[in-house]
């Protein structure tokens, strides 16, 4: 994964924030610079996190690298704001009171395990992000997420199954597939205040 700079995480949270002001503002999608679309025209996963005040707002992105990461960063600006299910969509209006981060992900990795009791040995909080992956569905957690509520591993494995829809034990299942992935993440310390890179 190419190195992210300080520069780079403020470039690309200022970014997130001027896509989504003009879209909510015009209906439109801004043109990116060539700075910028030169800057992160590798392939990466991404997600855009809003918060307002200490409650999430909305959360979107992409796990996998399958595009260049100012398209998916795009994406994920506008949809965070627009398409979270569990929020009804951000109004231009609201936008001063609320902070925007971003966290760049590496391509998440299946964990092998000859015993799905091996698994909260084998992630680390702070550092893991992960995705559930069971018979009807995946779910997928930040690495900021169990820092942020203060879980343990087993915790963790037992959310990201919630949010796969699927029974808190389900990681324990032979046919259950966890995988992890990291994030480097910046975000505003306010609303359109300083950007700084979010140690875990």
């Amino acid at each position: 994964m190419n190195p992210i700079s300080d520069y780079d995480g403020e470039v690309l949270v200022r970014t997130a924030r001027t896509v989504l002001t003009e879209y909510l503002k015009t209906g439109k999608r801004i043109m990116l610079s060539d700075e910028v679309r030169s800057m992160f025209s590798f392939n990466s996963g991404v997600f855009v996190t809003l918060n307002e005040g200490e409650d999430l707002r909305g959360c979107i992105g992409f796990p996998t690298p399958d595009r260049k990461l100012y398209q998916s960063l795009m994406d994920a600006s506008i949809a965070s704001a627009t398409e979270d299910p569990r929020f009804p969509p951000v109004r231009y209006e609201e936008l001063d009171k609320i902070s925007f981060e971003v966290s760049v992900l590496t391509p998440p990795d299946v964990i092998k395990v000859h015993d799905p009791s091996q698994y909260p040995t084998m992630i680390k909080v702070g550092r893991d992000g992960l995705i559930v992956r069971w018979k009807f569905g995946s779910g997928l957690l930040l690495p900021q997420v169990p820092v942020e509520y203060g879980w343990n591993e087993e915790e963790f494995l037992a959310h990201t199954c919630e949010k796969a829809g699927a029974p808190r034990d389900c990681w324990k299942q032979n046919g259950t597939m966890i995988l992890r992935f990291e994030g480097i993440v910046f975000k505003e310390t306010r609303p359109q205040g300083p950007i700084i890179r979010v140690n875990l």
